[in-house]
Protein backbone atom coordinates (compact mmCIF):
# COMPACT_ATOMS: atom_id res chain seq x y z
CA UNK A 1 0.00 0.00 0.00
CA UNK A 2 2.80 2.43 1.09
CA UNK A 3 4.88 1.72 -2.29
CA UNK A 4 1.74 2.60 -4.51
CA UNK A 5 1.27 6.07 -2.50
CA UNK A 6 5.07 6.57 -3.20
CA UNK A 7 4.64 5.35 -6.86
CA UNK A 8 1.12 7.45 -6.93
CA UNK A 9 3.21 10.79 -5.29
CA UNK A 10 5.90 9.88 -8.08
CA UNK A 11 3.64 9.97 -11.09
CA UNK A 12 2.00 13.02 -10.08
CA UNK A 13 5.10 15.07 -9.19
CA UNK A 14 6.11 14.08 -12.52
CA UNK A 15 2.83 15.02 -14.02
CA UNK A 16 3.32 18.64 -12.87
CA UNK A 17 6.82 18.99 -14.10
CA UNK A 18 5.38 18.14 -17.71
CA UNK A 19 2.65 20.44 -17.10
CA UNK A 20 4.79 23.11 -16.12
CA UNK A 21 7.07 22.53 -19.21
CA UNK A 22 3.72 22.55 -21.60
CA UNK A 23 2.65 25.56 -20.01
CA UNK A 24 6.22 27.28 -20.15
CA UNK A 25 6.15 27.35 -23.57
CA UNK A 26 2.89 27.99 -24.26
CA UNK A 27 3.25 31.20 -23.11
CA UNK A 28 6.55 32.22 -24.29
CA UNK A 29 8.28 31.42 -20.70
CA UNK A 30 9.78 28.24 -22.37
CA UNK A 31 12.03 29.70 -25.20
CA UNK A 32 12.63 32.95 -26.12
CA UNK A 33 14.13 33.90 -30.19
CA UNK A 34 17.26 34.85 -30.34
CA UNK A 35 18.50 34.90 -34.29
CA UNK A 36 18.40 31.68 -35.48
CA UNK A 37 18.35 29.73 -31.89
CA UNK A 38 16.16 30.06 -29.19
CA UNK A 39 17.27 30.88 -25.46
CA UNK A 40 15.29 27.74 -23.57
CA UNK A 41 14.48 27.79 -20.21
CA UNK A 42 12.90 24.64 -20.36
CA UNK A 43 15.57 22.84 -18.81
CA UNK A 44 14.66 24.29 -15.70
CA UNK A 45 11.95 21.62 -14.83
CA UNK A 46 13.91 18.92 -16.24
CA UNK A 47 16.78 19.48 -14.18
CA UNK A 48 14.77 19.77 -11.14
CA UNK A 49 13.08 16.33 -11.84
CA UNK A 50 16.18 15.20 -12.75
CA UNK A 51 17.30 15.93 -9.54
CA UNK A 52 14.67 15.05 -7.31
CA UNK A 53 13.42 12.14 -9.19
CA UNK A 54 16.32 10.56 -10.36
CA UNK A 55 17.40 9.96 -14.38
CA UNK A 56 14.23 8.03 -15.85
CA UNK A 57 12.15 11.42 -14.59
CA UNK A 58 14.98 13.20 -16.51
CA UNK A 59 14.70 10.84 -19.65
CA UNK A 60 10.85 11.85 -19.54
CA UNK A 61 10.92 15.35 -19.09
CA UNK A 62 13.96 15.59 -21.62
CA UNK A 63 11.59 13.55 -24.07
CA UNK A 64 8.61 16.19 -23.61
CA UNK A 65 11.23 19.03 -24.41
CA UNK A 66 12.67 17.17 -27.68
CA UNK A 67 9.02 16.52 -28.84
CA UNK A 68 8.17 20.48 -28.54
CA UNK A 69 11.30 21.06 -30.10
CA UNK A 70 10.35 18.75 -32.93
CA UNK A 71 7.12 20.16 -33.34
CA UNK A 72 8.25 24.00 -33.90
CA UNK A 73 10.38 21.94 -36.66
CA UNK A 74 7.61 20.52 -38.45
CA UNK A 75 5.34 23.51 -38.12
CA UNK A 76 7.93 26.37 -38.59
CA UNK A 77 8.18 28.13 -35.18
CA UNK A 78 11.98 27.49 -34.99
CA UNK A 79 13.95 29.02 -38.22
CA UNK A 80 17.22 26.68 -37.99
CA UNK A 81 15.55 23.36 -36.86
CA UNK A 82 13.04 23.61 -39.68
CA UNK A 83 15.34 24.55 -42.33
CA UNK A 84 17.47 21.49 -41.41
CA UNK A 85 14.47 19.39 -41.55
CA UNK A 86 14.55 19.97 -45.29
CA UNK A 87 17.93 18.54 -45.52
CA UNK A 88 17.46 15.78 -42.69
CA UNK A 89 13.62 14.21 -41.18
CA UNK A 90 15.72 12.08 -39.40
CA UNK A 91 18.44 13.87 -37.97
CA UNK A 92 16.51 16.55 -37.08
CA UNK A 93 14.42 13.98 -34.69
CA UNK A 94 17.56 12.88 -33.47
CA UNK A 95 18.75 16.80 -32.62
CA UNK A 96 15.16 17.52 -31.24
CA UNK A 97 14.22 14.61 -29.24
CA UNK A 98 17.63 12.27 -28.98
CA UNK A 99 19.61 14.97 -27.57
CA UNK A 100 17.44 16.40 -25.29
CA UNK A 101 16.83 12.52 -24.03
CA UNK A 102 20.02 12.37 -23.12
CA UNK A 103 20.50 15.44 -21.43
CA UNK A 104 18.13 14.76 -19.13
CA UNK A 105 19.18 11.43 -18.44
CA UNK A 106 22.90 12.59 -17.79
CA UNK A 107 21.48 15.66 -15.57
CA UNK A 108 20.35 12.51 -13.13
CA UNK A 109 23.36 10.81 -13.29
CA UNK A 110 25.22 13.86 -12.97
CA UNK A 111 23.44 14.80 -9.44
CA UNK A 112 23.41 11.01 -8.25
CA UNK A 113 27.01 10.77 -8.62
CA UNK A 114 27.58 14.30 -7.05
CA UNK A 115 25.39 13.43 -3.97
CA UNK A 116 27.96 10.81 -3.06
CA UNK A 117 30.66 13.32 -2.53
CA UNK A 118 28.49 15.90 -1.45
CA UNK A 119 27.10 14.55 2.04
CA UNK A 120 25.07 17.57 3.08
CA UNK A 121 23.98 18.56 -0.11
CA UNK A 122 24.95 21.99 -0.07
CA UNK A 123 26.61 22.06 -3.70
CA UNK A 124 25.47 18.97 -5.37
CA UNK A 125 21.95 20.43 -6.43
CA UNK A 126 23.57 23.69 -8.01
CA UNK A 127 26.27 21.93 -9.94
CA UNK A 128 24.00 19.29 -11.17
CA UNK A 129 21.15 21.58 -12.48
CA UNK A 130 24.41 23.75 -14.25
CA UNK A 131 25.05 21.08 -15.96
CA UNK A 132 21.50 21.16 -18.11
CA UNK A 133 21.52 23.97 -19.87
CA UNK A 134 25.41 23.52 -20.29
CA UNK A 135 24.44 19.31 -22.24
CA UNK A 136 21.68 20.78 -23.98
CA UNK A 137 23.88 23.14 -25.32
CA UNK A 138 26.70 21.22 -26.08
CA UNK A 139 24.71 17.84 -27.27
CA UNK A 140 22.53 20.47 -29.55
CA UNK A 141 25.23 22.04 -31.42
CA UNK A 142 27.63 19.32 -31.09
CA UNK A 143 25.16 17.53 -33.34
CA UNK A 144 24.50 20.06 -35.44
CA UNK A 145 27.82 20.18 -36.50
CA UNK A 146 28.66 16.52 -36.66
CA UNK A 147 25.68 16.36 -39.08
CA UNK A 148 24.52 19.70 -40.45
CA UNK A 149 28.09 21.68 -40.97
CA UNK A 150 28.50 21.14 -44.54
CA UNK A 151 24.89 21.72 -45.49
CA UNK A 152 23.89 25.20 -46.97
CA UNK A 153 22.09 26.50 -44.53
CA UNK A 154 24.50 26.19 -41.54
CA UNK A 155 27.17 27.36 -43.83
CA UNK A 156 24.89 30.56 -44.53
CA UNK A 157 25.50 31.10 -41.07
CA UNK A 158 29.22 30.47 -40.73
CA UNK A 159 29.61 32.87 -43.46
CA UNK A 160 27.54 35.51 -41.82
CA UNK A 161 29.12 34.89 -38.42
CA UNK A 162 32.54 34.94 -39.99
CA UNK A 163 33.74 31.70 -38.04
CA UNK A 164 37.06 30.07 -39.35
CA UNK A 165 35.92 26.85 -37.73
CA UNK A 166 33.16 24.56 -36.15
CA UNK A 167 34.14 25.74 -32.41
CA UNK A 168 34.32 29.39 -33.53
CA UNK A 169 31.09 28.86 -35.23
CA UNK A 170 29.46 27.50 -32.25
CA UNK A 171 30.84 30.25 -29.91
CA UNK A 172 29.47 33.14 -31.83
CA UNK A 173 26.35 31.38 -32.25
CA UNK A 174 25.53 30.79 -28.71
CA UNK A 175 27.12 33.52 -26.98
CA UNK A 176 25.41 35.78 -24.54
CA UNK A 177 22.24 33.27 -24.91
CA UNK A 178 24.01 30.23 -23.67
CA UNK A 179 25.74 32.17 -20.99
CA UNK A 180 21.83 33.41 -20.05
CA UNK A 181 20.41 29.96 -20.10
CA UNK A 182 23.84 28.44 -17.95
CA UNK A 183 23.17 31.27 -15.23
CA UNK A 184 19.59 30.96 -15.46
CA UNK A 185 17.94 28.09 -15.35
CA UNK A 186 21.34 26.48 -13.65
CA UNK A 187 21.23 28.58 -9.90
CA UNK A 188 17.69 28.95 -10.16
CA UNK A 189 16.97 25.07 -10.92
CA UNK A 190 19.64 24.04 -8.36
CA UNK A 191 17.63 26.31 -5.59
CA UNK A 192 14.62 24.91 -6.83
CA UNK A 193 15.40 21.14 -7.08
CA UNK A 194 17.28 21.82 -3.58
CA UNK A 195 14.16 23.09 -1.88
CA UNK A 196 11.98 20.55 -3.52
CA UNK A 197 14.70 17.55 -2.16
CA UNK A 198 14.55 19.16 1.71
CA UNK A 199 10.73 19.36 1.12
CA UNK A 200 10.44 15.95 0.21
CA UNK A 201 12.49 14.51 2.94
Amino acid sequence: MNQKRTDLKAMTRLALLIAIELVMKAIGLGSVPMGPLYMSFLTLPIAVGAITMGPVAGLVLGAVFGAVSFYDALTGGSAMTSALLQVSFVHTFILCVGTRLLMGLCVGLIYEALRRLDKKGTWSCIVSAMCAPGLNTLFFMGYIVLFFYHCDYVQGLVAANGAANPLVFVALLVGVQGVAEFFVSGLLGGIVARAVERYLK
